[in-house]
Formats: C-alpha cells, sequence, structure tokens
C-alpha cells in the first residue's frame, strides 16, 4: 500500500525541512474554476469493486455531478509518474487525485494541489499521524483516506505443526521458525520469507523499515542523512543475508505486493511482510490456500519488535479541475465517518478514522485491527520533501546494488549515504 499500495509521536521523526519554494514553472491555480459539474477522480485499483461500490451510490444521489474513475497503474512509480505528467501539462483530467502520503509536499509545492478549506472535514476524527501525511506547511492539502504499516503475516498451522508457540518478534526467531518448519512434512520445501524488493517505492520502504527495526534511522530529525552508521548497516545486512543465506527466496527480488502477496496466499511462504489489505484476500476461502491458516504480528526486528514505515493514501483537489467545489464535497463526503465506516466494513485496508480501531464489530471481522494500531505507534513515515523522488530513486539504486551483489553492505551503504546528503542539501 502502497498500500500501499497504505502508517503517534514517532511518527514525525523522519521528517525533513521541505524545500523552501515550490516550482514556478508550474504557475498560480486557474482562476474561476471553482464550479460543480461531473468530476473524474484518478485512484489506484480497487481489488475489493467496494470504492465503484460507494461512488454509484454517490452518483445516484448526485446526478448532476456524477463520478468518474480512473485507475491509476498498479506501480506506485508508474501512478505518480501518470499524475505528474498530467500535472505539467495543467490538464483538467482529474478533479480529485489519490496522492500516496509522501507526495504531499511535492504537489502541494508545486501548486498543483489546494489546500483544503477549514471544517471540510473533522479533523479531529483521524489517526493523528495520518493526519499529518495529508499537511504541507501546517495546511491541509490532502484529506486522509487509507492509512497503516507494514505487518507481518504468518502460517499459525505450519509453525504449531513445528512446535512454535506464535510469532517471531526477532530476525533470529524468523530464521529459526523457519527451519523448525521446513523440518516438517507439511513445510518441507516452503519458502521462508519475503517482503517487496523489486526497484520501486516498496523497496524503499522495506529497506526503511529494515534500519528503523535495527535501531537506526534513515534520516535524523534534522534532515541529515544517517544510513552509514552501524545501525543503518545492520538493517541493510539483514537483506543482503536473506538472499544470500535463503531466508529470502531469490525470486523475491522482483517482488511488488502483489506478487508477494499471491505467493502467501497460494502458501509458498511461512512469512510475508505486507500491508493490511491483503487480510482479506487471504482469508477468501474460495480464493486462497490459507484462508483461516494464518495470523498477523507486528515485524520482527533485530532485537525485538520492529518499526514499520507509515503508509497511506489521501485524497487531494486538483488545481486545474473546473469543478473544485463538486471534488471538495466528494472528498468530504468519502472519508467522513458514515462512509468510512461503511468502507471498513467492506474491506480490509486500514482507514484514516481512528475510531474504527476500537470498534468491537470492526475488530471481530479484521482480528488484526489491534496489531495494525499496535504497529501505527511505533511506526515512522518515509521522509516528507519536495524532492523525495530522487531520495527514493537513490535509495533504490544502492539498495538493489548490495541486494544483487554489486557492492558490499558498507561500499552501498557510504555510496548511498553520499548521495542522499546531496539531495539533503
Amino acid at each position: 500500500m502502497t498500500v500501499r499500495p497504505l502508517l503517534g509521536a514517532a511518527a514525525l521523526s523522519l521528517l525533513l525541512a521541505p524545500a523552501a519554494c515550490g516550482d514556478s514553472s508550474a504557475g498560480s491555480p486557474p482562476a474561476g474554476n471553482d464550479g460543480r459539474g461531473p468530476i473524474t477522480v484518478a485512484t489506484g485499483k480497487d481489488l475489493t469493486r467496494t470504492v465503484q461500490r460507494l461512488v454509484a451510490a454517490w452518483n445516484d444521489g448526485h446526478p448532476k455531478e456524477k463520478v468518474r474513475l480512473v485507475e491509476l497503474p498498479e506501480d506506485g512509480d508508474q501512478a505518480r509518474q501518470q499524475l505528474v505528467q498530467n500535472m505539467q501539462i495543467k490538464s483538467d483530467a482529474y478533479d480529485v487525485v489519490r496522492l500516496d502520503a509522501v507526495w504531499t509536499a511535492e504537489f502541494a509545492a508545486r501548486r498543483w494541489i489546494l489546500p483544503l478549506p477549514d471544517g471540510l472535514v473533522d479533523t479531529s476524527s483521524f489517526v493523528p499521524a495520518a493526519l499529518e501525511t495529508g499537511k504541507y506547511r501546517g495546511r491541509l492539502y490532502a484529506a486522509p483516506w487509507l492509512t497503516g504499516t507494514g505487518v507481518l503475516y504468518y502460517r499459525e498451522d505450519l509453525l504449531a505443526g513445528a512446535g512454535v508457540k506464535g510469532p517471531p518478534k526477532t530476525w533470529a526467531e524468523l530464521r529459526e521458525d523457519c527451519a523448525k518448519v521446513r523440518r516438517t512434512p507439511e513445510g518441507k520445501g516452503a519458502d521462508c520469507y519475503a517482503g517487496q524488493y523489486g526497484k520501486y517505492e516498496g523497496l524503499t520502504v522495506n529497506y526503511s523499515e529494515a534500519v528503523q527495526s535495527a535501531g537506526g534511522e534513515v534520516f535524523d530529525t534534522s534532515g541529515r542523512p544517517k544510513v552509514n552508521t552501524p545501525q543503518a548497516k545492520a538493517g541493510l545486512r539483514f537483506l543482503v543475508d536473506g538472499f544470500r543465506n535463503g531466508t529470502i527466496p531469490q525470486k523475491a527480488i522482483t517482488f511488488k505486493e502483489e506478487e508477494g502477496r499471491r505467493a502467501f496466499q497460494e502458501g509458498h511462504l511461512v512469512f510475508h511482510r505486507n500491508w493490511a489489505y491483503v487480510y482479506a484476500l487471504a482469508a477468501e476461502k474460495d480464493g486462497s490456500k490459507v484462508a483461516g491458516k494464518f495470523g498477523v504480528a507486528p515485524i520482527p526486528g533485530e532485537g525485538g519488535p520492529g518499526s514499520g514505515t507509515l503508509g497511506g493514501n489521501n485524497l487531494a483537489v486538483s488545481a486545474f479541475s473546473k469543478h473544485q467545489a463538486t471534488a471538495r464535497d466528494f472528498i468530504a463526503h468519502i472519508v467522513g465517518p458514515a462512509i468510512q465506516n461503511e468502507y471498513g466494513r467492506a474491506q480490509s485496508f486500514p482507514l484514516s478514522l481512528a475510531a474504527l480501531y476500537t470498534d468491537p464489530e470492526m475488530i471481530k471481522r479484521y482480528p488484526y485491527l489491534p496489531v495494525l494500531r499496535q504497529g501505527m505507534d511505533k511506526a515512522r513515515p518515509r521522509p516528507v520533501v519536495v524532492r523525495y523522488n530522487e531520495v527514493s530513486s537513490a535509495i533504490q539504486e544502492h539498495v538493489t546494488a548490495a541486494l544483487t551483489g554489486k557492492e558490499p553492505v558498507d561500499q552501498a551503504a557510504e555510496d548511498l549515504q553520499k548521495a542522499l546528503t546531496t539531495l539533503a542539501d
């Protein structure tokens, strides 16, 4: 999630100072576009088809302001590129855009999205960390919709069969548990663990989580990179060693969210790091081989439970929309309590409404919610910077070099430190 693709106080620890000014080439938003009428919403792939149903209900009640959904590419980098190209030519093709939490600063600084008016949404109703991801320079530009952090899916049946009494809390326990499972007839041939290691945004997330889970940080609170520290290198080494010693299967070097989900759902993985959306799909009795056989836990770390990356998707109004009044109303509608409650009961994407995480009915339906909220309290966001895409690309480049054996861990960490220092200056 990501959640996608889909994040307390610790959530601000990786913030970088945004650039001092926006992109002057973008120009000011066009005037006189605060109109009403049909709108187009650019969003991610609706795997559960729930959003389409919610939009159909809106359209029934707003025949002159109907919403048309346009699904962006599944790959987060490709989705961003499509949105950026649209904004650069000041196209009015999209009225509402669904942004990854880390894109807010870039889109706001370049004046591609508009600040939301005070009172449009009840900001006190959201998970605080999720709300912060929609802000730029103290103003709310994007309403939080989906949120969450990475969790560990594990095969309860295989662990029980191997005499293991619960999910691992450390990386060493994860490796030991896999070895025990593989010695059983049921676990013979199973792959141990996988996250997302393809050369895309998911790799940045998984690397950040490994660094944080080893006690390190990608950037410190003043915005300086810290990827060449012993702790940061320990996080990278966990991933590199995982590919070398077979903890992580070689084929996972191309895994994105869906490839990993399918591998776990088809019974090929003992442990899998992914977002909460996987829960409902893996629990489907007709389409999953692990339905009723898996559990969810916080991701493990070097010396105890790890620290996930804060994910999420937010909704913003395009500065080039001709029907901005309708766009704002639709955003307020879709992130409001009534619709979030309905949406939350229909699928397992974790939503931004705080009350859903303590709702007994929701917890009964999705038992992972307390685990997810526990993980969100320890999670950290990716760096919030206008040049975030360059930061992420640098991480992907050097981490991939380490994972594929082209660079030793120490060299990759040193090279990445130099690259990020240049981008942070």
